[in-house]
Formats: C-alpha cells, structure tokens, sequence
C-alpha cells in the first residue's frame, strides 16, 4: 500500500534538493532509500522509519550549508510537522539524521538503533563503488580541488574540523573515507555489498596509478 508521508516526503526532498551538486541531489537520495529498503528486508526494524531517515538524511548537506550541522535537522522537524507525524517518528528520523554522517571516521554517535545501522549501511554504500568514485570525483570538481598530487599525503589521522575543512586532492579521499567504509558497516547485508565495491574501488585505484606513471 502507498504511504502518504512517504509519497509527500519524496516530493518535499525533490524540491528541496533540485539544484543540488550532482553527488548530493535527489538520485543520491533515492539510492540512498533503494539500499536501505534492501538491507531492511534482513533486519527487525521499522521500515517508515527506515524509509523517512533515508530520504531525509542529506536534506541540508552542511558541506553546503557552511558546515552548519542544525540546518538539516530543523527542515525535517518543520517538514514532518507539517505533516503531523508521529512524534515518536520525528524524535527518532531526526536522531539519524543527526549521526548518519562519516564525520572523518572520528564522530561518535550519540544515539543508536537498528534503523540508524540500516540507514548509515546505505549512505556508506552511495559512497563506494562505482558511483562513489563518480561522486567522489564529481564533488572535488565542483570545489575545484586537483585529481591527485603524489606530494600531498593522504591524512589518515584528521579531526573532524579538519576533514570538513580539507582541501586536498580527491583522490586522497579515497584513503581518508572511502577504503575505511567496509569496516565500519553495520549489517550483514550492508558488509556483503560493501565489499563487493570495495574490491572494485581498489581495482580502479591500480588501474589509475599505473596510467599516471605512464604504465599502462
């Protein structure tokens, strides 16, 4: 059966993100929300709930926002009250909005559930793989950082400040998220699929080392 909130949630997040960059627009959401449907299938949790962090979760990116991280939270509060949501629903969706992010790998949640696990799996797994080198190269376009420099080491070691404030090359975003993604999921489901892209990710990155130094 249809759901309303979800239908007038998917109408509200296309609006809202129609002139977004290409990696955070409405098609990263909407995988974003396929891969949490698909996970949650294996999982005891409540799949609106699922379904609403999912599409709410990159609302108000704060990459986009001045690295502001309340601007998100505070358009999904107002929007699902608008839509006289259960509370239980909104206290719980903005919950894992508020720790579905990388964050460097150094953010702590402060708050857990099945629901988060499943959701935070599915954004991971947007940025990996094949779409995730797209994206990845597609957002270091768009801040016009280099494609690579052999000088500039990958920071391994980085607080959250600075990774939100990095202006490295995109291809050290590979070390500082990306191959780290594997290990930090949460469900089996999300672990399986996760190293699937992974394994491709490493063949992309040989196979980009070998054309820089002019060895294939």
């Amino acid at each position: 059966m249809s759901n309303p909130l979800i239908n007038n949630t998917i109408a509200f997040v296309k609006k809202e993100l129609k002139n977004a960059e290409g990696g955070h627009d409405w098609f990263h959401i909407e995988r974003v929300w396929k891969n949490a449907k698909l996970i949650a299938k294996n999982e005891d949790v409540d799949t609106e709930i699922v379904e609403l962090g999912a599409l709410l979760h990159d609302i108000a990116d704060s990459k986009f926002h001045d690295g502001d991280e309340t601007i998100g939270p505070k358009k999904a509060l107002n929007f699902l009250i608008e839509q006289d949501a259960d509370y239980r629903i909104i206290d719980h969706v903005l919950a894992i909005i508020e720790n579905v992010s990388f964050g460097g790998g150094n953010k702590k949640r402060t708050f857990n559930s099945l629901e988060l696990d499943v959701v935070q799996d599915a954004d991971r797994l947007d940025a990996i793989g094949a779409i995730g080198i797209a994206r990845t190269f597609n957002y270091g376009g768009f801040k016009n950082r280099e494609l690579y420099n052999p000088d500039i080491e990958p920071n391994l070691n980085m607080t959250k400040e600075e990774y939100k404030a990095s202006t490295a090359p995109t291809l050290n975003h590979f070390y500082e998220k990306l191959l780290l993604l594997k290990d930090l999921m949460n469900t089996e489901t999300g672990k399986q699929i996760a190293q699937q892209r992974h394994e491709f990710m490493e063949l992309y990155l040989k196979q980009f080392y070998n054309e820089w130094n002019g060895n294939a």
